[in-house]
């Protein structure tokens, strides 16, 4: 898999491509701005890009991103980001999560679990960093219908939104996978999402809070 990464931080985005390169990706490019990741679209087949780059350090990630996703739709962008930004991360999921990801920086030091993110983005998958999802629902006004789910149906959320499906909720929770899938009925129920959406009510589940 050819992964081109962009990031401003020297030490971070060369230890990010060891990192690549040591669990077999092939890291075509490592550039400090998204004008030279655009440059490499075409060779890649997925990207990691930091949100703040030069010239202005506030969105130049993001504006990256959606430009790869409009030349080549469905591109597979992982995104870091050093501190939780909601705005950024509403965003970026905005026009459709299909190969979107949002992780907080030090994430990265978590090898398996960054791998394994990068991984699932690129196979079509969806992934939000926990701390993303938990500080994104401590947000949302009173009246989002987020505020009506009970803490368990948050965890179960918030798990969904890193792409674990029900057996490995149920294994982190400690319940059964007859508990994960009732939980997740009330997170739809209470979203307002219909049984008509089944193929994509995990990712609208998180779409839902993210757009209020």
């Amino acid at each position: 898999m050819r992964i081109v990464i962009a990031e401003d931080d020297t030490l971070l985005r060369e230890g990010l491509a060891l990192l690549l390169r040591s669990e077999g990706f092939e890291v075509i490019a490592t550039v400090d701005n998204g004008d030279d990741f655009l440059a490499h679209l075409d060779e890649a087949d997925a990207a990691v890009l930091d949100v703040r780059m030069p010239p202005t350090f506030t969105s130049e990630g993001l504006k990256a991103a959606a430009e790869a996703r409009r030349r080549r739709p469905g591109f597979p962008v992982l995104v870091l980001s050093a501190y939780v930004e909601d705005r950024y991360a509403g965003e970026l999921l905005a026009e459709g999560a299909d190969g979107l990801g949002y992780l907080l920086k030090e994430r990265v030091g978590k090898v398996a679990s960054f791998v394994d993110a990068l991984r699932r983005v690129s196979a079509g998958g969806t992934v939000m960093d926990p701390e993303v999802i938990s500080q994104l629902m401590s947000r949302r006004r009173a009246d989002d219908p987020v505020q009506s789910l009970t803490p368990r149906e948050r965890e179960v959320l918030a798990l969904m939104a890193e792409g674990l499906d029900n057996t490995t909720i149920a294994g982190r929770l400690f319940v059964t996978e007859t508990a994960v899938s009732k939980h997740i009925g009330n997170i739809f129920a209470k979203l307002g999402l219909a049984s008509s959406d089944s193929g994509h009510r995990r990712v609208l589940a998180v779409l839902a809070y993210l757009r209020s």
